[in-house]
């Protein structure tokens, strides 16, 4: 679904994790390319990985979790950012499973984080469920290192300096 800047064969359906310290722009990087998407008359969604756990707890607690699991697979381009700062409670660690698995074949996933994929365990808190996860997330998927200078602390430096 993503259409720059992969070559044509990946244009179908492109995932992308971007990995790296806080302030080095995977959000805005993110959001530019949900943009950028939605100009080209794509669907997309952006959620923070808290957020989409919550929404998705809700909707199973209401009985409406096969809906909105339905709706999510039909967006062409799901953002998932900040998923690190939080550790997720199991049932929010499988509902985040399910939607990443199910979107593995369907539609483009961007999804930003601060860790590792050695340390998602201690996002996921179970090694299969975060090993299956990686599996998932990496096949395919462009994997962009992110770690660099936090681009607001340069701002904040910038304006003492000034």
């Amino acid at each position: 679904m993503l259409l720059y800047p992969w070559p044509k064969r990946d244009r179908r359906k492109a995932d992308i994790v971007m990995i790296g310290n806080p302030g080095t722009r995977k959000t805005h990087l993110s959001i530019a390319l949900g943009l950028k998407a939605c100009v080209h008359g794509y669907s997309v969604r952006f959620f923070t990985a808290a957020g989409l756990v919550t929404k998705l707890a809700e909707a199973q607690d209401e009985k409406r979790l096969g809906r909105m699991l339905k709706e999510l697979s039909r967006v062409n381009l799901l953002i998932v950012d900040e998923l690190s700062y939080i550790s997720l409670p199991r049932q929010g660690a499988e509902l985040l499973f399910q939607v990443i698995s199910e979107r593995s074949e369907r539609g483009s996933i961007i999804i930003n984080t601060n860790l590792d994929f050695s340390k998602w365990e201690e996002i996921f808190g179970d090694r299969m469920l975060a090993a299956a996860l990686v599996d998932r997330v990496t096949f395919k998927s462009h994997i962009l290192n992110m770690n660099a200078e936090s681009y607001r602390l340069k701002q904040l430096q910038k304006a003492r300096a000034s």
